[in-house]
Protein backbone atom coordinates (compact mmCIF):
# COMPACT_ATOMS: atom_id res chain seq x y z
CA UNK A 1 0.00 0.00 0.00
CA UNK A 2 1.07 3.37 -1.07
CA UNK A 3 1.69 5.99 1.54
CA UNK A 4 -0.68 9.16 0.69
CA UNK A 5 0.72 12.03 -1.28
CA UNK A 6 1.56 14.87 0.61
CA UNK A 7 -0.55 17.94 -0.10
CA UNK A 8 0.63 20.53 -2.80
CA UNK A 9 1.75 24.20 -1.84
CA UNK A 10 -1.44 25.81 -1.83
CA UNK A 11 -3.41 22.88 -1.61
CA UNK A 12 -6.52 22.94 1.61
CA UNK A 13 -3.95 22.35 4.46
CA UNK A 14 -1.73 25.08 3.64
CA UNK A 15 -4.57 27.38 3.07
CA UNK A 16 -6.08 26.33 6.76
CA UNK A 17 -2.44 26.85 8.60
CA UNK A 18 -2.23 30.46 6.58
CA UNK A 19 -5.86 31.29 7.85
CA UNK A 20 -4.74 30.21 11.34
CA UNK A 21 -1.72 32.29 11.03
CA UNK A 22 -2.48 35.28 9.66
CA UNK A 23 -4.95 36.68 12.59
CA UNK A 24 -1.21 35.75 14.92
CA UNK A 25 1.05 37.66 12.27
CA UNK A 26 -1.48 40.73 12.17
CA UNK A 27 -1.85 41.25 16.35
CA UNK A 28 1.96 40.35 16.80
CA UNK A 29 1.74 43.27 14.60
CA UNK A 30 -0.66 45.39 16.10
CA UNK A 31 0.94 44.41 19.54
CA UNK A 32 4.55 45.93 18.56
CA UNK A 33 3.22 48.74 16.97
CA UNK A 34 1.35 49.89 19.86
CA UNK A 35 4.07 49.14 22.58
CA UNK A 36 6.74 51.41 20.59
CA UNK A 37 4.08 53.94 20.37
CA UNK A 38 3.53 53.51 23.93
CA UNK A 39 7.22 53.51 24.69
CA UNK A 40 7.56 56.88 22.42
CA UNK A 41 5.40 58.51 24.89
CA UNK A 42 6.33 57.43 28.48
CA UNK A 43 6.78 60.78 30.81
CA UNK A 44 4.60 62.90 28.08
CA UNK A 45 3.08 65.71 29.46
CA UNK A 46 -0.02 66.80 27.55
CA UNK A 47 -0.14 69.86 25.73
CA UNK A 48 -2.85 73.04 25.84
CA UNK A 49 -3.63 73.44 22.02
CA UNK A 50 -4.81 76.84 22.99
CA UNK A 51 -1.61 77.98 24.89
CA UNK A 52 -0.40 81.30 22.75
CA UNK A 53 3.35 81.57 22.14
CA UNK A 54 6.17 82.53 24.85
CA UNK A 55 6.57 86.27 24.10
CA UNK A 56 9.84 87.52 23.22
CA UNK A 57 11.57 88.56 25.94
CA UNK A 58 13.43 91.34 26.92
CA UNK A 59 17.08 90.91 28.45
CA UNK A 60 17.32 94.39 30.36
CA UNK A 61 19.48 95.01 33.44
CA UNK A 62 18.29 95.13 37.11
CA UNK A 63 16.27 92.71 39.43
CA UNK A 64 13.83 91.78 36.86
CA UNK A 65 12.73 88.24 37.49
CA UNK A 66 12.51 88.24 33.44
CA UNK A 67 15.90 89.54 32.77
CA UNK A 68 16.98 87.04 35.60
CA UNK A 69 15.71 84.04 34.12
CA UNK A 70 17.05 85.18 30.98
CA UNK A 71 20.40 85.88 32.28
CA UNK A 72 20.41 82.28 33.65
CA UNK A 73 19.42 81.29 30.60
CA UNK A 74 22.67 82.13 28.74
CA UNK A 75 25.00 80.92 31.64
CA UNK A 76 22.85 77.19 30.88
CA UNK A 77 23.38 77.98 27.33
CA UNK A 78 26.91 77.85 27.72
CA UNK A 79 27.15 75.38 30.22
CA UNK A 80 25.06 72.80 27.02
CA UNK A 81 27.55 74.64 24.44
CA UNK A 82 24.55 74.61 22.94
CA UNK A 83 26.27 77.15 20.23
CA UNK A 84 28.81 74.16 19.25
CA UNK A 85 26.21 72.66 17.39
CA UNK A 86 23.27 75.32 16.82
CA UNK A 87 26.00 77.97 15.24
CA UNK A 88 27.63 77.08 12.11
CA UNK A 89 30.95 78.75 10.96
CA UNK A 90 30.22 82.53 9.88
CA UNK A 91 26.66 82.11 10.44
CA UNK A 92 24.38 84.22 12.78
CA UNK A 93 24.39 83.42 16.28
CA UNK A 94 22.26 80.12 17.29
CA UNK A 95 20.60 80.21 13.96
CA UNK A 96 21.33 76.37 13.21
CA UNK A 97 22.48 75.10 9.75
CA UNK A 98 25.27 73.51 11.17
CA UNK A 99 25.40 69.81 9.64
CA UNK A 100 25.92 66.80 12.66
CA UNK A 101 27.44 64.27 10.18
CA UNK A 102 26.44 60.28 11.54
CA UNK A 103 27.01 57.47 10.52
CA UNK A 104 23.61 57.09 8.88
CA UNK A 105 24.25 60.81 7.11
CA UNK A 106 23.91 64.44 8.30
CA UNK A 107 21.40 65.64 10.37
CA UNK A 108 21.46 69.79 10.56
CA UNK A 109 21.27 71.66 13.89
CA UNK A 110 17.76 73.86 13.60
CA UNK A 111 17.73 77.84 14.25
CA UNK A 112 16.95 78.49 17.61
CA UNK A 113 16.37 82.27 17.46
CA UNK A 114 13.07 83.03 18.11
CA UNK A 115 11.90 83.73 14.05
CA UNK A 116 8.27 83.06 13.93
CA UNK A 117 9.01 80.83 10.44
CA UNK A 118 12.53 80.01 10.97
CA UNK A 119 12.71 79.31 14.44
CA UNK A 120 11.17 78.99 17.96
CA UNK A 121 8.91 81.99 17.56
CA UNK A 122 5.73 80.44 17.79
CA UNK A 123 6.81 77.63 20.16
CA UNK A 124 5.40 78.02 23.47
CA UNK A 125 8.05 77.41 26.65
CA UNK A 126 6.04 73.78 27.00
CA UNK A 127 6.74 72.60 23.78
CA UNK A 128 10.38 73.72 24.14
CA UNK A 129 10.51 71.35 27.53
CA UNK A 130 8.90 68.55 25.55
CA UNK A 131 12.06 68.70 22.81
CA UNK A 132 14.33 68.93 25.80
CA UNK A 133 12.71 66.02 28.08
CA UNK A 134 10.80 63.94 25.48
CA UNK A 135 12.68 64.66 22.23
CA UNK A 136 9.62 65.31 20.04
CA UNK A 137 9.34 68.72 18.21
CA UNK A 138 6.73 71.38 18.17
CA UNK A 139 4.66 69.82 15.54
CA UNK A 140 4.79 65.80 16.93
CA UNK A 141 7.79 65.06 15.03
CA UNK A 142 10.34 62.94 16.47
CA UNK A 143 13.69 64.23 16.63
CA UNK A 144 16.89 62.53 15.96
CA UNK A 145 19.28 61.88 18.96
CA UNK A 146 21.82 64.16 17.29
CA UNK A 147 20.59 66.50 19.23
CA UNK A 148 21.03 64.74 22.87
CA UNK A 149 18.19 64.58 24.32
CA UNK A 150 18.92 61.15 26.07
CA UNK A 151 21.09 63.45 27.98
CA UNK A 152 19.04 66.54 28.20
CA UNK A 153 16.38 64.68 29.41
CA UNK A 154 18.06 64.97 32.94
CA UNK A 155 17.41 68.67 32.74
CA UNK A 156 14.90 70.19 35.19
CA UNK A 157 11.71 72.23 34.31
CA UNK A 158 13.55 75.21 35.37
CA UNK A 159 16.38 75.09 33.66
CA UNK A 160 14.69 74.56 30.59
CA UNK A 161 12.43 77.21 31.05
CA UNK A 162 15.41 80.16 31.95
CA UNK A 163 16.93 78.59 28.51
CA UNK A 164 14.68 78.77 26.41
CA UNK A 165 13.94 82.33 28.17
CA UNK A 166 16.98 83.54 27.01
CA UNK A 167 16.53 82.12 23.69
CA UNK A 168 13.43 84.51 23.00
CA UNK A 169 16.04 87.43 23.67
CA UNK A 170 18.07 86.73 20.78
CA UNK A 171 17.84 88.15 17.07
CA UNK A 172 15.94 86.87 15.43
CA UNK A 173 17.78 85.35 12.30
CA UNK A 174 15.23 84.08 9.27
CA UNK A 175 18.05 81.17 8.08
CA UNK A 176 16.25 78.22 7.05
CA UNK A 177 17.32 74.81 8.24
CA UNK A 178 18.57 72.60 5.65
CA UNK A 179 16.73 69.31 4.98
CA UNK A 180 18.67 66.38 6.90
CA UNK A 181 20.28 63.78 4.57
CA UNK A 182 19.61 60.76 5.94
CA UNK A 183 20.01 57.36 4.55
CA UNK A 184 16.84 55.51 4.13
CA UNK A 185 15.36 54.12 6.13
CA UNK A 186 17.12 55.67 8.82
CA UNK A 187 14.94 59.25 7.54
CA UNK A 188 11.59 57.63 8.67
CA UNK A 189 9.71 58.03 11.63
CA UNK A 190 9.01 54.55 11.74
CA UNK A 191 12.78 53.99 12.17
CA UNK A 192 13.36 56.74 14.47
CA UNK A 193 10.21 55.13 16.74
CA UNK A 194 12.08 51.85 16.80
CA UNK A 195 15.13 53.21 18.28
CA UNK A 196 13.79 55.23 20.56
CA UNK A 197 11.53 52.06 21.96
CA UNK A 198 14.64 50.27 22.19
CA UNK A 199 17.22 52.49 23.40
CA UNK A 200 15.71 55.63 24.63
CA UNK A 201 13.29 56.52 28.19
CA UNK A 202 12.69 59.68 29.43
CA UNK A 203 14.16 60.33 32.93
CA UNK A 204 14.36 62.79 35.66
CA UNK A 205 18.10 63.75 37.63
CA UNK A 206 17.52 62.44 41.06
CA UNK A 207 20.06 63.55 43.63
CA UNK A 208 22.12 60.78 45.71
CA UNK A 209 21.31 61.38 49.30
CA UNK A 210 24.72 59.36 49.99
CA UNK A 211 26.73 62.16 48.52
CA UNK A 212 26.82 65.57 49.04
CA UNK A 213 25.63 68.82 47.04
CA UNK A 214 28.87 68.89 45.15
CA UNK A 215 28.65 65.69 43.80
CA UNK A 216 25.20 65.76 43.02
CA UNK A 217 25.66 68.92 40.85
CA UNK A 218 28.34 67.52 39.00
CA UNK A 219 26.05 64.77 38.18
CA UNK A 220 23.51 66.71 36.87
CA UNK A 221 25.65 69.32 35.03
CA UNK A 222 27.58 66.18 33.63
CA UNK A 223 25.35 63.75 32.83
CA UNK A 224 22.61 65.89 31.83
CA UNK A 225 22.99 69.83 30.51
CA UNK A 226 26.64 68.82 30.23
CA UNK A 227 25.96 65.89 27.54
CA UNK A 228 29.51 64.47 28.33
CA UNK A 229 28.14 60.93 27.66
CA UNK A 230 27.40 61.71 24.22
CA UNK A 231 31.28 61.09 23.63
CA UNK A 232 32.20 59.14 26.14
CA UNK A 233 30.56 56.39 26.76
CA UNK A 234 30.39 55.30 23.55
CA UNK A 235 28.06 53.77 20.86
CA UNK A 236 26.79 50.66 19.34
CA UNK A 237 26.16 49.96 15.41
CA UNK A 238 22.86 51.85 15.63
CA UNK A 239 24.10 55.02 17.41
CA UNK A 240 22.82 53.94 20.83
CA UNK A 241 25.01 54.23 23.80
CA UNK A 242 26.70 51.61 24.99
CA UNK A 243 26.34 52.17 28.68
CA UNK A 244 24.41 55.23 29.36
CA UNK A 245 26.57 57.24 31.50
CA UNK A 246 29.03 54.47 31.83
CA UNK A 247 31.73 56.98 30.34
CA UNK A 248 33.82 53.97 29.17
CA UNK A 249 34.93 56.14 26.35
CA UNK A 250 34.57 55.18 22.25
CA UNK A 251 35.71 56.67 18.89
CA UNK A 252 33.16 59.46 17.91
CA UNK A 253 30.90 58.24 15.02
CA UNK A 254 31.75 59.62 11.80
CA UNK A 255 34.20 62.40 13.31
CA UNK A 256 37.50 59.39 13.91
CA UNK A 257 38.22 61.21 17.06
CA UNK A 258 38.65 59.00 20.14
CA UNK A 259 36.50 60.14 23.38
CA UNK A 260 38.61 58.30 26.14
CA UNK A 261 37.01 56.62 29.24
CA UNK A 262 37.04 58.78 31.98
CA UNK A 263 36.91 56.00 34.30
CA UNK A 264 39.87 54.21 33.57
CA UNK A 265 43.30 56.11 35.25
CA UNK A 266 45.36 54.94 31.93
CA UNK A 267 43.32 56.71 29.65
CA UNK A 268 41.19 60.24 30.90
CA UNK A 269 40.55 59.62 34.30
CA UNK A 270 41.32 61.92 37.03
CA UNK A 271 40.96 60.33 40.23
CA UNK A 272 44.71 60.66 41.31
CA UNK A 273 44.52 64.53 40.31
CA UNK A 274 44.70 67.34 42.59
CA UNK A 275 41.03 68.97 42.24
CA UNK A 276 42.88 71.95 41.01
CA UNK A 277 44.97 70.00 37.82
CA UNK A 278 40.95 68.92 36.72
CA UNK A 279 39.69 72.58 36.93
CA UNK A 280 42.40 74.35 35.54
CA UNK A 281 41.93 71.84 32.53
CA UNK A 282 38.10 72.66 32.02
CA UNK A 283 38.52 76.00 33.02
CA UNK A 284 42.11 77.05 30.41
CA UNK A 285 42.29 74.00 28.66
CA UNK A 286 46.02 73.17 29.89
CA UNK A 287 47.26 71.64 33.09
CA UNK A 288 50.26 69.92 34.47
CA UNK A 289 49.40 66.33 33.10
CA UNK A 290 48.36 67.20 29.76
CA UNK A 291 46.09 69.75 27.17
CA UNK A 292 42.67 69.52 25.48
CA UNK A 293 42.40 69.40 22.41
CA UNK A 294 40.41 68.32 19.16
CA UNK A 295 36.27 68.26 20.41
CA UNK A 296 37.82 68.94 23.69
CA UNK A 297 39.21 71.82 23.09
CA UNK A 298 35.89 73.34 21.90
CA UNK A 299 33.94 72.25 24.75
CA UNK A 300 36.62 74.36 26.63
CA UNK A 301 36.84 77.29 24.41
CA UNK A 302 32.69 77.22 24.18
CA UNK A 303 31.72 76.32 27.62
CA UNK A 304 33.63 74.85 30.70
CA UNK A 305 35.94 77.77 30.51
CA UNK A 306 32.80 80.46 31.36
CA UNK A 307 31.41 77.95 34.47
CA UNK A 308 31.28 79.08 37.85
CA UNK A 309 33.55 78.30 40.61
CA UNK A 310 30.88 76.37 42.41
CA UNK A 311 30.28 74.77 39.38
CA UNK A 312 33.87 73.35 37.63
CA UNK A 313 34.52 72.73 41.91
CA UNK A 314 31.22 70.12 41.16
CA UNK A 315 32.25 68.65 37.77
CA UNK A 316 35.84 67.91 39.53
CA UNK A 317 34.26 66.54 42.41
CA UNK A 318 32.67 64.14 40.53
CA UNK A 319 35.14 63.19 37.66
CA UNK A 320 37.39 62.30 40.77
CA UNK A 321 35.01 60.11 42.71
CA UNK A 322 34.55 57.72 39.56
CA UNK A 323 35.13 54.36 40.03
CA UNK A 324 38.24 53.32 38.34
CA UNK A 325 37.42 50.55 35.74
CA UNK A 326 41.12 49.51 35.95
CA UNK A 327 41.11 48.28 39.49
CA UNK A 328 44.23 49.19 41.35
CA UNK A 329 46.50 49.31 38.30
CA UNK A 330 48.35 52.65 38.51
CA UNK A 331 48.81 52.75 34.59
CA UNK A 332 47.53 50.19 32.16
CA UNK A 333 50.35 49.74 28.98
CA UNK A 334 49.46 48.32 26.18
CA UNK A 335 51.93 45.63 25.00
CA UNK A 336 53.79 45.13 21.70
CA UNK A 337 52.86 42.28 19.82
CA UNK A 338 56.15 40.88 18.69
CA UNK A 339 57.43 41.55 15.21
CA UNK A 340 56.63 39.57 12.60
CA UNK A 341 60.31 40.24 10.90
CA UNK A 342 62.65 41.62 13.15
CA UNK A 343 65.33 42.31 10.48
CA UNK A 344 62.14 44.33 8.50
CA UNK A 345 61.47 46.43 11.63
CA UNK A 346 64.90 47.17 12.74
CA UNK A 347 65.37 49.92 9.54
CA UNK A 348 61.35 51.20 10.38
CA UNK A 349 62.63 51.91 14.04
CA UNK A 350 65.87 53.73 13.24
CA UNK A 351 63.79 55.85 10.32
CA UNK A 352 61.09 56.44 13.33
CA UNK A 353 64.19 57.51 15.73
CA UNK A 354 65.51 59.60 12.72
CA UNK A 355 62.43 61.17 12.46
CA UNK A 356 61.97 62.39 15.76
CA UNK A 357 64.93 63.84 16.63
CA UNK A 358 64.59 66.07 13.25
CA UNK A 359 60.93 66.74 14.07
CA UNK A 360 59.95 66.24 17.07
CA UNK A 361 62.68 66.30 19.82
CA UNK A 362 63.68 70.16 19.64
CA UNK A 363 60.10 70.73 21.39
CA UNK A 364 59.52 67.37 22.98
CA UNK A 365 62.87 66.46 24.29
CA UNK A 366 65.50 63.88 23.30
CA UNK A 367 63.66 61.13 26.45
CA UNK A 368 60.13 62.38 25.52
CA UNK A 369 60.14 64.75 28.71
CA UNK A 370 58.59 67.80 27.38
CA UNK A 371 58.53 71.40 28.27
CA UNK A 372 56.49 71.61 32.12
CA UNK A 373 53.53 74.45 30.53
CA UNK A 374 54.46 74.48 27.12
CA UNK A 375 54.88 70.98 25.01
CA UNK A 376 53.39 67.95 26.46
CA UNK A 377 55.56 65.22 28.16
CA UNK A 378 55.39 62.30 25.23
CA UNK A 379 57.27 59.48 28.05
CA UNK A 380 54.08 58.04 29.72
CA UNK A 381 51.58 60.08 28.18
CA UNK A 382 48.49 58.46 28.63
CA UNK A 383 47.47 60.14 24.75
CA UNK A 384 50.39 58.48 23.48
CA UNK A 385 49.34 54.73 24.26
CA UNK A 386 45.51 55.23 23.37
CA UNK A 387 43.64 52.19 21.40
CA UNK A 388 42.65 53.13 19.09
CA UNK A 389 45.39 55.78 18.04
CA UNK A 390 42.86 57.86 16.52
CA UNK A 391 43.88 61.37 18.34
CA UNK A 392 47.65 60.51 18.12
CA UNK A 393 47.54 59.88 14.46
CA UNK A 394 45.30 62.93 13.50
CA UNK A 395 47.54 65.13 15.83
CA UNK A 396 49.87 64.28 14.34
CA UNK A 397 48.43 64.70 10.66
CA UNK A 398 46.65 68.24 11.94
CA UNK A 399 47.93 69.69 14.50
CA UNK A 400 47.55 70.00 17.77
CA UNK A 401 45.91 73.35 19.29
CA UNK A 402 44.85 73.77 23.11
CA UNK A 403 41.97 75.95 22.92
CA UNK A 404 42.09 79.97 22.84
CA UNK A 405 40.60 80.65 26.61
CA UNK A 406 40.94 83.74 28.96
CA UNK A 407 43.14 81.79 31.08
CA UNK A 408 45.30 80.76 28.49
CA UNK A 409 44.91 83.20 25.57
CA UNK A 410 48.11 82.09 23.73
CA UNK A 411 48.65 78.66 23.40
CA UNK A 412 51.88 76.64 22.30
CA UNK A 413 50.86 74.58 19.66
CA UNK A 414 51.99 71.90 17.28
CA UNK A 415 51.78 72.31 13.81
CA UNK A 416 50.70 69.73 11.55
CA UNK A 417 52.65 67.07 9.60
CA UNK A 418 50.11 65.54 6.73
CA UNK A 419 52.32 67.80 3.88
CA UNK A 420 55.37 66.90 5.34
CA UNK A 421 55.61 63.27 6.59
CA UNK A 422 53.66 60.21 4.44
CA UNK A 423 52.08 57.58 5.92
CA UNK A 424 55.03 55.28 6.15
CA UNK A 425 57.27 58.04 7.60
CA UNK A 426 54.25 59.17 10.45
CA UNK A 427 53.64 55.61 11.11
CA UNK A 428 57.50 55.25 11.71
CA UNK A 429 57.85 58.05 14.25
CA UNK A 430 54.87 57.32 15.70
CA UNK A 431 55.36 53.81 16.37
CA UNK A 432 59.17 55.23 17.38
CA UNK A 433 57.00 57.46 20.48
CA UNK A 434 54.76 54.79 21.05
CA UNK A 435 57.36 52.41 22.10
CA UNK A 436 60.27 54.23 23.95
CA UNK A 437 60.82 55.64 27.27
CA UNK A 438 58.98 53.20 28.77
CA UNK A 439 56.10 53.85 26.49
CA UNK A 440 54.40 50.19 25.45
CA UNK A 441 51.98 50.48 22.64
CA UNK A 442 51.89 48.63 19.55
CA UNK A 443 53.28 49.86 16.39
CA UNK A 444 51.53 51.70 13.61
CA UNK A 445 51.30 50.82 10.17
CA UNK A 446 50.98 53.22 7.17
CA UNK A 447 47.33 51.81 6.94
CA UNK A 448 46.34 53.19 10.59
CA UNK A 449 47.65 56.50 9.30
CA UNK A 450 45.99 56.50 6.20
CA UNK A 451 42.56 55.26 8.12
CA UNK A 452 42.39 58.87 9.81
CA UNK A 453 44.08 60.86 6.93
CA UNK A 454 41.08 61.94 5.26
CA UNK A 455 39.10 63.07 8.22
CA UNK A 456 42.22 65.08 9.64
CA UNK A 457 42.34 67.10 6.35
CA UNK A 458 38.81 67.79 6.58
Amino acid sequence: MSAPAPNPIGGPGTKRRMRLLLPALLMLVAGATAAVIALNRLDEDPLDPTAPPSPAARHTAGTDPAAALAARGAYLARAGNCAGCHTRPGGAPYAGGRAIETPFGAVHAPNLTPHPEAGLGRWTAAEFWRAMHNGRSRDGRLLYPAFPYPNYTLVTRADSDALFAWLRTLPPAPDATPPNRLRFPYDTQAALAVWRALYFRPARFEEDPTRDAAWNRGAYLLRGLGHCGACHDGRNLLGAAREQDGLGGGLIPAQNWYAPALNRRSEAGVAHWDEADVIALLRTGVSRHGSALGPMGEVVRNSTQHLDAADLHALAVYLRALPDADGSTATRSVSAPAAADPAAAAPAAGLGAGLYDDHCAQCHGAQGEGVPGIYPRLAGNRSVLHEPPANLVRIALGGGFPPVTAGNPRPFGMPPFATVLDDAELAAVLTHVRTSWGNRARPLSAHDVNRYRDAAQR
